[in-house]
């Protein structure tokens, strides 16, 4: 399983990448409407799914199935997203914490997967404890407004994508001295 980290750790950087850059434009612009957040929330989640997909195409038979529920959350919630804009605030924000919930948990199976191949194996089960946490605290006040959750979703996704790349360059490390 290791392997399937190591070789494709640009993956996991882009992922990381993508939840910073959403989130820094989330915060930075609170006031957006909900159909634009719902769109580039959209987005996010899709590419999100497919990048988990990649991996789970390259990775070991048996080792497959966190990957698998990633990427099918991701496509799944990103194409409903797409689809229906211009739901109301109350079915976005279930669609988003639903969606955080299912990737904290995939990304916490993953890293418990993954304890006794690498160290630091806690800065996934982190990534995988902010979404469900996040998810958790969503479908808890779901008619906060869309500012509210613009800014919860900004700072989940700013914490989020600066973990996961902090991994991702673990993850390149590891395989640079793999290969020595």
């Amino acid at each position: 399983m290791i392997d399937d980290f190591l070789g494709h750790w640009w993956a996991l950087a882009l992922r990381g990448v993508l939840a910073l850059i959403f989130g820094i434009l989330a915060v930075a612009w609170p006031g957006i409407t909900l159909l634009v957040l719902a769109v580039v929330f959209g987005a996010y989640a899709f590419v999100d799914g497919v990048l988990a997909g990649v991996a789970a195409t390259r990775a070991a038979k048996g080792r497959r199935a966190p990957l698998i529920l990633l990427a099918v959350a991701g496509v799944i919630f990103g194409i409903l997203c797409l689809l229906w804009p211009g739901v109301t605030v109350l079915v976005v924000t279930l669609l988003i914490g639903i969606w955080a919930i299912v990737t904290g948990i995939a990304e916490i199976i993953a890293a418990i997967r993954m304890r006794h191949e690498i160290r630091g194996e806690w800065l996934h089960v982190l990534a995988g404890a902010l979404s469900v946490l996040f998810g958790v605290l969503v479908l808890a006040w779901p008619a906060t407004g869309a500012l509210t959750i613009a800014l919860l979703i900004g700072v989940y996704a700013i914490l989020a994508g600066i973990t996961l790349i902090v991994l991702a360059f673990r993850m390149r490390r590891l395989r640079t001295h793999a290969a020595a």
